[in-house]
């Protein structure tokens, strides 16, 4: 069978689209060493003798009122449920256009990123539930290691430069798009304590009145983006995490084919403040972990091996095992250009959980003496996986003396 490599998603010219899909993947780059930089020094605050003001920080309340509603949340809640909306929503964007005309918009498109991002969650979340069984406080977080953060992950394939192969690099962006819908999914289902319904109610009839602009044919972006404020506030006194008003807001706003639609100009201009505001915020008030506080029975519990293995092994194991499984019963392509060796590398490089991890984790264990340990354990599968997927990525791919591809090479990307 020929083999499948995914086109970029915005319709324009073959080299205008290889242009845009390379400023992608350099921007996830980025945004994964941007968090790198403030987990670095989020852990170091925290086991400095300083430790007492990073924690005041993150206590810090700070309150927003109109008239007479006001709203006081933590700085830590803003960060989680607040900044982190404008995160989803990009993410609510990129899924969006995907579907609809990009990478995801075709069953043979689809087929291999889409069952190794199944694969992909069910066998991290079998290995920690094999674990955490007996533990219902435990087992509540097994949704932690299900997720892949994309940006963390084209950051350690940036480490191998050229070597890596466009299409593994194409391959995973679009895993971690449908594995991002899923830990939505996860998120709305699981991690809903308990409903206000007139507050969802309402939520549903702002939705629908922005999705009722989007039909009117309205283009211009302040409606909705003072819908999405109104719809956030409701989502929050739903019971529904908030950040998925963020999603729902990505689905409401009008998108073409055009570079200039609405949902185009918004994803562009939130890209540069979620990747150099949102996430390192996001990593600075999430990744402060006392190691004092940590034994070395800690270090075995099974809710720190259950989520560790569950990224290291059970990533690689779903992903690989699916994507194999899968070629062989031709239902789905090899990437273009990508051998098997370096399909396994890639799915080891899909442990690296980090943000979705760490927020699920928040979600399952805020204010619990677990919330340590699960850090930890988030931080350990994703280390390991970072330098196995590099290491086994380094030894599988030769060393290319290439140039940056040439529209006529786009061309060809997208026609095989």
């Amino acid at each position: 069978m020929p083999n499948d490599r995914m086109p970029p998603p915005l319709p324009a010219s073959p080299g205008r689209r290889f242009t845009a899909l390379l400023g992608f993947l350099h921007s996830e780059s980025a945004a994964g060493l941007a968090l790198i930089i403030a987990a670095a020094a989020a852990l170091v605050w925290s086991n400095s003798p300083a430790s007492g003001s990073y924690m005041a920080l993150l206590k810090l309340p700070i309150a927003l009122s109109v008239g007479p509603t006001a709203l006081a949340l933590p700085l830590e809640g803003w960060v989680n449920d607040g900044l982190m909306a404008l995160f989803f929503l990009t993410v609510g964007l990129e899924i969006r256009r995907e579907i609809t005309e990009g990478q995801l918009a075709s069953w043979p498109r689809m087929a291999a990123p889409g069952l190794a991002a199944v694969g992909g969650m069910v066998a991290p979340a079998l290995i920690f539930a094999a674990f955490n069984r007996r533990d219902p406080q435990a087992l509540h977080g097994w949704a932690v290691p299900v997720a892949t953060d994309i940006a963390f992950a084209l950051a350690a394939l940036s480490v191998l430069g050229r070597r890596v192969p466009m299409g593994l690099k194409v391959f995973l962006t679009a895993l971690a798009i449908i594995d991002d819908l899923g830990a939505i999914v996860v998120i709305a289902v699981f991690y809903t304590q308990q409903l206000n319904v007139p507050a969802l109610i309402a939520a549903c009839v702002v939705w629908g009145a922005l999705y009722g602009l989007n039909r009117a044919g309205v283009r211009a972006l302040s409606p909705y983006v003072l819908g999405g404020i109104l719809l956030w506030g409701f989502v929050l006194h739903s019971g529904i995490h908030p950040t998925l008003a963020g999603v729902a807001l990505a689905f409401a706003v009008p998108m073409g084919g055009e570079a200039d639609c609405p949902a185009h100009r918004l994803e562009t201009g939130l890209g540069g403040w979620v990747t150099w505001g949102v996430l390192p915020l996001f990593g600075l008030a999430n990744a402060g972990l006392r190691f004092g506080g940590i034994s070395v029975a800690d270090l075995t519990s099974p809710l720190v091996l259950g989520t560790t293995l569950g990224l290291l092994v059970g990533k690689q194991v779903g992903v690989f095992g699916a994507v194999y499984a899968a070629i062989r019963l031709r239902l789905a392509h090899i990437p273009g250009g990508v051998t098997l060796p370096q399909l396994y590398g890639g799915a080891v490089l899909c442990g690296i959980g980090f943000t979705m991890s760490l927020f699920i984790g928040d979600l399952s264990f805020h204010g619990s003496p677990l919330h340590a340990q699960v850090k930890l354990a988030v931080f350990a599968g994703s280390l390991l996986s970072a330098a196995l997927g590099i290491v086994v990525l380094a030894i599988v791919s030769p060393r290319l003396r290439i140039s940056t591809p040439a529209p006529a090479a786009a061309q060809d990307l997208e026609r095989t």
